[in-house]
């Protein structure tokens, strides 16, 4: 399809008409409600950072604190600190809006499923966020904020990724779970359910891990973090998605075939027979199994010395054989 003709298709009416109209309408409030009510948020940094104190020792227990390595990386590597800070500002939001409407083309057993998995997605953060406010490695010592360093060279501010001037409309500590990563794995299941494109799924996968890496080295997520964004993206399709539904049947059959194969190859139980009493007469007898008819005996052939000597020979070797 042509660029000519998409612009056509969606100023003629045909996205943007009924059910397409509606869909754009309810992505956008939701968005708005998302963005808005993250702002109400405890904004206390003192227990945010003790959030993220916890957290952090969480994982050295776990021996996942690789942040201050990473983070370091992309102080020290100018070439892939700006490439990180301008897909940390634009790929969250561009590549997620891209695939929505790649799954609307599709058709809706494909696009309703993965959009109300997004929104439960949303919901289950947004609820984080205003119970557990975290605070981000950056705003712990011994971190940097990579986006904040690079504010000169894009449209972000200091204050995380907002535009310059919007600030203040972002919440922060919003750091646990992180949405950016879960976001991207949802991109990653949703096109590997939609699609038997390598090129496609390879593509999804490969922005969930780079999506992944940038939120941690431009020090704006733990890796807990992005491990509880995966997770609350994994439980959102598993509660909505249809293609986890299937899954989930299909394990409960093969689960049940195993049982049933396990259970007949198991040996039947013998019963006891009671032993009939000594000396009481039956009045029926077994039947007798035919007797096998005599077979006349084989001619008695005369045994010279050299057959007695081949038959003796064998036994007086054999215990010197290899």
């Amino acid at each position: 399809m042509s660029v000519r003709s998409s612009v056509g298709s969606i100023t003629g009416g045909r996205l943007l008409r009924g059910r397409g109209l509606r869909e754009i309408v309810l992505i956008g409030v939701l968005y708005i409600f998302y963005c808005i009510t993250r702002t109400f948020a405890n904004g206390d940094l003192g227990p945010a950072q003790d959030r993220a104190g916890d957290l952090h020792s969480l994982e050295r227990v776990l021996h996942l604190d690789w942040e201050h390595s990473i983070n370091n990386f992309f102080v020290a590597h100018s070439w892939a600190a700006i490439p990180a800070c301008y897909w940390y500002a634009a790929a969250h939001y561009t590549v997620t809006l891209f695939v929505l409407v790649w799954l609307w083309r599709k058709g809706p057993q494909h696009y309703a499923p993965a959009r109300w998995a997004l929104v439960v997605s949303c919901l289950l953060g947004l609820a984080c966020y205003l119970l557990l406010p975290t605070a981000p490695p950056r705003m712990l010592s011994g971190y940097t904020d990579v986006l904040s360093q690079h504010a000169n060279d894009g449209w972000w501010s200091t204050d995380a990724s907002a535009p310059k001037g919007m600030g203040g409309l972002t919440n922060e500590l919003a750091a646990f779970p992180s949405l950016h990563a879960g976001w991207a794995l949802w991109v990653a299941l949703v096109v590997r359910r939609s699609t038997r494109s390598y090129w496609a799924r390879g593509l999804a996968w490969l922005h969930a891990v780079v999506t992944a890496v940038v939120v941690i080295g431009t020090g704006n997520h733990w890796i807990l973090d992005v491990c509880a964004g995966w997770a609350l993206v994994i439980v959102a399709m598993w509660l909505v998605d249809p293609w986890f539904a299937d899954s989930r049947q299909l394990v409960k059959a093969r689960r049940l075939e195993f049982n049933r194969r396990v259970a007949g190859t198991r040996a039947p139980a013998i019963e006891s027979i009671p032993d009939e009493p000594v000396g009481l007469a039956t009045s029926e007898e077994p039947p007798s199994s035919p007797k096998a008819e005599p077979r006349p005996p084989l001619a008695a052939e005369p045994l010279t010395t050299e057959a007695l000597d081949a038959w003796a020979e064998p036994p007086r070797k054999r215990p010197f054989e290899c």
